[in-house]
């Protein structure tokens, strides 16, 4: 019924829908997993297609290597409209998957629409814990923002206008490249002349205190580290991104659903607070009746999507 009307409302009043740049309604959530699970299984809440082929006017550049460490080679993608003419800002995307699964491929929703909006993107592999622990996983990502910076003639890039976004411990390894990356044992020594610090951060549900109670007894944030907690609770600490948070740290955008069952959002609520607390400007969507990757659902990616260009506009300058 709610799309119908949003159609007919279309049809009967386009000049004034397209004249005002009115924010999108908060999509309406569910009261559980359940129930959220049930709407899926009837049609009622459509997915992201997440495979398509990329669009004829969008430049693809793929399989890039940006490092090799113990044999294994970690590769990036690069992404702009064939339209750009001068360097634009830089949107580095971190996947998810519990830091030992999933794969560069998984945004190219956003890393195609973000091109045609006039961004150059990218996205990156990192080595997982199956075959390095802490840090090793952002002494990587830390590297791909450094070659890339490196490499900004060769692809319209802007190294001065640099976002990191991530979901899930994709979104922990973007806080932790926002807010420690002057920390000398998180880059490579190849790389400790140049800086990897970004201009903007984009958190998708990422956990961001790794001393919480709640993190300390997460199978995936102890393979991370290594270690149980009780063995090195120093590690923990040096791991979590609230660690490093000072007043100079990069603006960072929020999203979290209430109902995540992975990460609690309480995670991104103390991240919030404590933001606020050093002066970091931030901006927090807690989104309610929303899971664990919220933004694969169409009406969410949508909404998040909008809070996103004002975000970036507002602090990635155009050239």
């Amino acid at each position: 019924m709610k799309k119908f009307l949003i159609l007919l409302l279309l049809q009967i009043t386009p000049i004034i829908l397209i004249s005002q740049d009115k924010p999108p309604e908060v999509p309406d959530g569910y009261s559980s997993m359940t129930t959220m699970k049930i709407a899926y299984f009837f049609g009622t809440l459509d997915l992201m297609e997440k495979d398509f082929p990329v669009p004829d006017d969008v430049k693809e550049y793929k399989d890039i290597v940006y490092k090799t460490i113990d044999s294994t080679k970690l590769k990036l993608d690069i992404y702009y409209s064939k339209n750009i003419s001068k360097p634009a800002p830089l949107l580095v995307f971190i996947h998810g998957g519990a830091w030992k699964k999933g794969d560069k491929h998984d945004y190219l929703r956003y890393l195609v629409d973000y091109a045609k909006k006039g961004y150059v993107t990218a996205t990156v592999q990192y080595r997982f814990t199956n075959k390095a622990k802490f840090p090793a996983q952002i002494l990587d990502v830390n590297a791909a923002v450094i070659w890339l910076k490196k490499h900004a003639d060769e692809y319209h890039i802007d190294n001065k206008n640099v976002a990191v976004i991530g979901g899930s411990a994709g979104g922990y390894l973007a806080l932790m490249v926002g807010y420690a990356s002057d920390i000398p044992e998180f880059k490579d020594k190849d790389d400790s002349l140049i800086s990897s610090r970004v201009q903007a951060v984009v958190n998708f549900y990422g956990p961001s205190d790794l001393t919480t109670e709640y993190a300390q007894n997460v199978s995936s944030v102890n393979n991370l580290i290594g270690k149980s907690y009780n063995e090195a609770p120093e590690i923990y600490k040096e791991a979590s991104p609230v660690t490093y948070i000072t007043s100079d740290d990069p603006p960072t955008l929020i999203f979290h659903g209430t109902i995540d069952e992975l990460v609690p959002v309480e995670q991104s609520d103390s991240l919030t607070k404590r933001l606020e607390k050093a002066g970091v400007p931030v901006e927090y969507h807690r989104l309610e009746g929303w899971p664990h990757t919220l933004d694969l659902a169409v009406e969410v990616n949508e909404y998040c999507q909008y809070y996103m260009d004002k975000f970036f506009a507002k602090y990635l300058s155009r050239k």
